[in-house]
C-alpha cells in the first residue's frame, strides 16, 4: 500500500465545527490525519464544553481507515507550535499539508475591547499562525511542489475588533508564505467561507446572514472542505497566494 500523506488541522475542537468537517474529508480523500484543540477556549463560548467530541471526531476518522492523533494546544503559547509537530511526527510521521482552522473569537468593539483580550487574539490568530508555518517549513521533507498550506479567515470587523484585526493580520502571513518559500515549491492560500452556522449564530444573525446569500442557504463545513480538499489535491497545485471566498456569493 502506497502511504498515506500527513496533514495537520487545527482547531477541531467539535464535531460541528468546520475544522471537524475538513479533517473528515481529507481522512475520506486518502490523508492520515493530526489535529489540534484547546478545551478552554469552548468553555468560554456560548456553545460550552465538549468533553467528548475531540475522541468522536477522531473515531469518524479511524472508521475512514485513517490513522489520526488529537493533540491538545494552547496556542496562545509561543512554545506551543513546535511541540504540536513533535507529537504529531512521534505518533504519524512527518506533515505534507498544514491546515489552519483555530481561532480566539470573542465580539468586542473599539471601545470595550481590552487589551488583554486584544493582545490573545494576536497571540492565536496571528502570531501562531507564524510559528506554525515557519515550523511546517522548516520540517517539510517533501517532494518538491507537494506541502500545501491551508488557513481559514474571515472579513467580520464591525463589532468584532481583535478577531477581525487579528484574522487581517493572519492572511498577510499566510499570502506572504506562497513567496517566502517559493524554494519549496509550496502553495499556500487562505479561504474565506463567509456566514457558516457551527453553533454561534441566534436567529437575528442567522435570518441577516441568510437573507443576501444568491444561493439561499448559509454555508456548511461540507462547503469549506470540498475547497480545502481540492486545493490540498494535486489538481489544486496551480492555485497559490491566493486569498479565496467560498461563500456561495454572499460577499458580491
Amino acid at each position: 500500500m502506497t502511504q498515506r500523506p500527513v496533514v495537520l488541522v487545527t482547531g477541531v475542537g467539535r464535531r460541528v465545527g468546520i475544522g471537524a468537517g475538513i479533517a473528515a474529508q481529507l481522512a475520506r480523500d486518502g490523508w492520515d490525519v493530526a489535529t489540534s484543540h484547546w478545551a478552554p477556549y469552548d468553555e468560554r463560548m456560548p456553545w460550552g464544553p465538549q468533553p467528548d467530541d475531540p475522541e468522536r471526531v477522531h473515531a469518524d476518522l479511524r472508521a475512514t481507515g485513517a490513522r489520526t492523533v488529537a493533540v491538545p494546544a494552547d496556542l496562545a503559547d509561543p512554545g506551543t507550535p513546535a511541540r504540536l509537530f513533535d507529537a504529531v511526527e512521534d505518533a504519524l510521521g512527518a506533515v505534507t499539508a498544514l491546515v489552519m482552522c483555530h481561532c480566539e473569537s470573542v465580539d468586542s468593539s473599539i471601545l470595550d475591547t481590552t487589551v488583554e483580550s486584544f493582545d490573545r487574539h494576536m497571540a492565536v490568530n496571528a502570531r501562531a499562525t507564524w510559528l506554525l508555518v515557519a515550523e511546517f517549513a522548516r520540517r517539510l521533507r517533501v517532494e518538491p511542489g507537494t506541502g500545501r498550506i491551508v488557513a481559514i479567515t474571515s472579513d467580520h470587523t464591525t463589532h468584532n475588533l481583535p478577531y477581525g484585526a487579528s484574522k487581517g493580520a493572519m492572511d498577510r502571513i499566510v499570502l506572504a508564505a506562497a513567496r517566502e518559500l517559493q524554494h519549496q515549491r509550496l502553495t499556500a492560500n487562505v479561504v474565506n467561507p463567509g456566514p457558516v452556522d457551527t453553533g454561534w449564530m441566534d436567529d437575528a444573525v442567522r435570518e441577516a446572514a441568510l437573507a443576501p446569500n444568491p444561493r439561499g442557504r448559509l454555508g456548511t463545513p461540507q462547503d469549506t472542505a470540498d475547497l480545502v480538499a481540492f486545493l490540498l489535491s494535486d489538481r489544486g497545485g496551480w492555485i497559490n497566494g491566493q486569498l479565496l471566498f467560498s461563500d456561495g456569493g454572499w460577499k458580491a
